[in-house]
């Protein structure tokens, strides 16, 4: 079994990976940022073949030694901010940066299995006018694109960055996934940004509802497809979409609400030119602007087909998030 380095390792989907390369076998060096994120993680696996250490995407301190005795690089770290910042270059640099960083470590290494985290983000905004088509993993997000997100944005140019790299060093054998919004239980109670949605939807916090959709899935299966591209030679150089089916947030609020008779789910839809209107003064609104009127479908068919299995439904990935935020503590009062 292989030793693998997950970077990141206290992110909601990282965790999940974790779990996944533990149960299948292999040793796990999980990179953290801080003594923090290092108890977190050591807590939700107590005794399993779990080693830990520091690293930092802006930073070259400690990457040469991570990679000692690695076979694979599962690279997940990459800034998710809580609001849209005023400059983008605060999520591309050390977007692009960071990964820039793991991959030239893991090649000076001679560690050249790489796994990288991508998103549905760094597809579903191509340029030109194709807002009304489903996308594929063919596609890809202009990311200087009038409606593209500085995350997306981010998110691009840093799986562009990865794929130049691996063509100018042929050994390196690279995949991506491309997750689109990733629901699911999560394993503690930090869990993010995906499931902050999900309750703020269940806890009423949104007055009205934009018509913007994204492409989702399970963060079960996204680990899943994670740990079983890294043993498949036919993954290698390829991206594989992650996306069960995409949902527009009412069609969210009417499938909690059917759940959650109780909760405070808001079904009441915003007009696109009031969502419009509230951009230019709100700047978390910017990204609902963002994403109205286009087609968020990208066609995730090529991870089952390839990998085996069979998404858990958007529906039933929203549901198992719903549960989670229902029953964790300091929330369950505000959802039931």
């Amino acid at each position: 079994m292989s030793t693998v380095l997950v970077t990141g390792a206290s992110g909601f989907i990282a965790k999940h990976i974790v779990r996944e390369l533990l149960e299948n076998g292999h040793a796990v060096r999980a990179a953290v940022r801080s003594e923090r994120r290092r108890a977190q993680v050591e807590a939700l696996f107590p005794g399993a073949s779990l080693t830990f250490v520091s690293l930092d995407l802006t930073s070259d301190e400690g990457w040469t030694e991570a990679m000692e005795g690695v076979d694979v690089l599962m690279h997940t770290a990459s800034p998710f901010p809580t609001a849209p910042p005023k400059d983008p270059q605060e999520l591309i640099r050390p977007a692009v940066g960071g990964t820039l960083r793991a991959l030239a470590a893991a090649q000076a290494a001679g560690v050249t299995r790489v796994i990288l985290t991508s998103t549905c983000g760094a597809i579903y905004k191509p340029a030109g006018d194709q807002w009304d088509r489903p996308k594929t993993r063919e596609d890809w997000t202009d990311p200087e694109g009038p409606r593209t997100t500085p995350y997306e944005a981010s998110k691009t140019l840093a799986e562009r960055a990865a794929w130049d790299f691996v063509a100018e060093h042929p050994e390196m054998r690279l995949t991506t996934i491309n997750p689109g919004m990733v629901f699911g239980p999560a394993m503690d109670a930090d869990y993010g940004a995906s499931l902050r949605t999900v309750e703020q939807l269940v806890t009423g916090e949104y007055p009205a509802l934009p018509t913007m959709g994204m492409p989702v899935v399970d963060v079960r299966d996204v680990a899943r497809i994670h740990v079983r591209a890294m043993t498949e030679e036919a993954a290698v150089g390829q991206r594989f979409p992650a996306n069960a089916g995409a949902m527009t947030l009412p069609e969210m609020a009417q499938i909690l609400r059917a759940s959650y008779p109780d909760a405070k789910v808001t079904t009441r839809i915003a007009p696109d030119w009031l969502i419009r209107a509230a951009a230019l003064v709100m700047p978390p609104m910017r990204t609902a602007a963002m994403g109205l009127a286009m087609n968020a479908e990208v066609d995730g068919s090529d991870a089952p087909r390839q990998f085996g299995f069979e998404y858990i439904s958007s529906s039933a990935a929203l549901l198992a998030s719903a549960e989670f935020i229902r029953q964790s503590v300091g929330t369950g009062s505000r959802v039931a």
